[in-house]
């Protein structure tokens, strides 16, 4: 397909974008032994930075006033929604399965409702307290691997732990957004990008000083490829020119999507179990969420 059909095309550039992001959790687990996850959250926005010279630098050079004004703003959003939720997700790799870090990740939304309440003061409705509910359940369920005593117990793996903390964080990002200067996405995502990568240096430093840091090999480079050319290049620009497209109200619904593409990922290439407390969470975080978005628009 020409590029320029592809570009037009806001359903198929949704598919591509919701298949890198679920496809990133998948690049968590098997990182680990092949590239620690500072330097591989280092190098993917290097990486992108790199891109952004050779195909964006245009529309970065036009909004470089705005970027200088507003740059603790771009620098703070690039640190917590871009290094530390990667970070935190890659060290999560560490501790729990691709299928959980895929289906926590549908409390993102949630989060961002709840955010957005005590951010703006957005009014939540009944029905949507309902959908809260119902997706923290389903978060709950996968936290405990479907355990009651497990979760009385608040006996829960360190990673999925992690990883609600990741989305809590990346949902407070979302939150800002709202706040973003009147740039273009693409130069926005720019200028975060950059701190990210200027972040993310005392994070690897932190890391080789520990003596945990694992360099990559060719395994290790395919993965950083991936993410930075995939998740966090492509899928960003993918997205934005699909909202462009179709709006934020429909284009975001896709990313309902991340956690079904990453629990099928993670069973077909790392042949990870699907258990029935999965199928259960899988249930409950989509059907949550689909109640808080009726809600929302009802």
């Amino acid at each position: 397909m020409p590029a320029r059909k592809l570009y037009s095309n806001a359903y198929l550039l949704l598919a591509l974008t919701m298949l890198f992001w679920g496809g990133n959790a998948i690049a968590a687990r098997l990182a680990v032994g092949e590239i620690s996850p500072m330097v591989l959250t280092a190098g993917r926005w290097f990486v992108v930075v790199i891109f952004i010279a050779l195909f964006l630098r245009k529309e970065v050079r036009e909004v470089l006033p705005v970027l200088r004004e507003r740059w603790l703003f771009a620098l703070m959003m690039g640190t917590f929604g871009y290094t530390v939720f990667n970070a935190m997700m890659y060290v999560a790799g560490h501790y729990t399965s691709a299928v959980n870090i895929t289906l926590l990740q549908g409390a993102i939304p949630i989060f961002t409702l709840i955010g957005a309440f005590f951010a703006y003061g957005t009014a939540v409705r009944g029905v949507q307290i309902i959908g809260i509910i119902v997706t923290i359940v389903g978060v709950a369920v996968t936290a405990s691997g479907g355990s009651l005593e497990r979760l009385a117990a608040l006996a829960i793996n360190f990673g999925d732990v992690l990883m609600v903390s990741a989305c809590a964080l990346y949902a407070g990002y979302t939150v800002a957004l709202k706040k973003r200067p009147a740039i273009s996405g693409l130069a926005f995502f720019s200028g975060m990008a950059f701190a990210a990568a200027l972040v993310s240096i005392p994070f690897v430093a932190a890391e080789i000083a520990m003596g945990k840091a694992v360099w990559p090999g060719a395994k290790g480079f395919a993965i950083l490829t991936y993410v930075a050319i995939g998740p966090s290049f492509l899928a960003q620009v993918f997205f934005m020119r699909a909202v462009e497209l179709i709006g934020p109200g429909r284009a975001g619904l896709f990313a309902n999507l991340v956690p079904v593409i990453g629990a099928v990922l993670a069973v077909l290439i790392l042949n990870e179990p699907f258990g029935w407390h999965h199928a259960v969470s899988m249930v409950l975080v989509l059907g949550g969420i689909a109640i808080a978005e009726r809600g929302r628009s009802g």
